[in-house]
């Protein structure tokens, strides 16, 4: 086998914006390099007094997933975050999650199954918090509650009742809110145990939570 195939790394963008931007983030993508990706509909949640007092906080968004080799992954964010001024206030963000394995794509041929070969210090992980149907909300008022800027919600539902999807492997019944939250180092674990005791998640059938590592981020602000 090729050693150069053999020592790939590959990292998972995320890029969530506006509704409608989707398709033009994975456009701007592919000229960097990478080969595709997938579009999930979600929304996410302002902090502007004039929206709530009109009850328009909520935002429909567009979560853009694309899988790339390490280097190209890191070029197509510097890309994005230039072409979309990611760094402006409600323009979006995006960051990247290292991969171990990845299978299924004819462009990088047969990788070996790899190893996880430890842990990189890192500045933000990223939350990912699945519980019933409309239970993001306080997901997110939870996570808020311990420093977190916001999230955003990701609606799994399958093309039927009985359908299910899958995200990171894992079942995904239908009905389901995915609570997405970035949030730096030191404040995940606050987060994480105030949502587990906020939502009873360690009770049967209340929710799974899981964090990642974060790579590289863009449009986050700190006040």
């Amino acid at each position: 086998m090729d050693k150069h195939r053999e020592e790939l790394e590959f990292s998972l963008i995320y890029v969530v914006v506006d509704y409608g931007q989707g398709s033009k983030i994975l456009a701007h993508a592919k000229r960097s390099g990478v080969t595709g990706g997938t579009i999930f509909f979600g929304k996410g949640t302002v902090h502007n007094r004039l929206l709530e007092f009109l009850s328009l906080t909520e935002i429909r968004k567009e979560i853009v997933l694309m899988v790339a080799e390490k280097n190209v992954a890191r070029q197509a964010l510097f890309e994005i975050n230039k072409e979309f001024s990611l760094a402006k206030p409600n323009h979006g963000i995006a960051f990247s999650i290292p991969v171990i394995n990845f299978f299924g794509s004819h462009t990088f041929g047969d990788q070996p199954f790899k190893e996880n070969r430890g842990v990189i210090k890192n500045m933000y992980n990223a939350v990912f918090v699945i519980v019933d149907k409309g239970k993001g909300e306080a997901v997110i008022d939870a996570a808020k509650e311990k420093g977190a800027k916001g999230g955003t919600i990701i609606h799994a539902r399958g093309s039927g009742i009985h359908k299910s999807i899958k995200l990171f492997g894992m079942e995904i019944e239908p009905e389901k809110d995915i609570a997405l939250i970035l949030c730096e180092q030191q404040l995940t674990a606050g987060i994480v145990t105030h949502i587990r005791a906020e939502l009873h998640i360690d009770q049967p059938g209340n929710g799974i939570i899981f964090t990642q590592r974060v790579e590289e981020t863009y449009g986050l602000r700190k006040e």
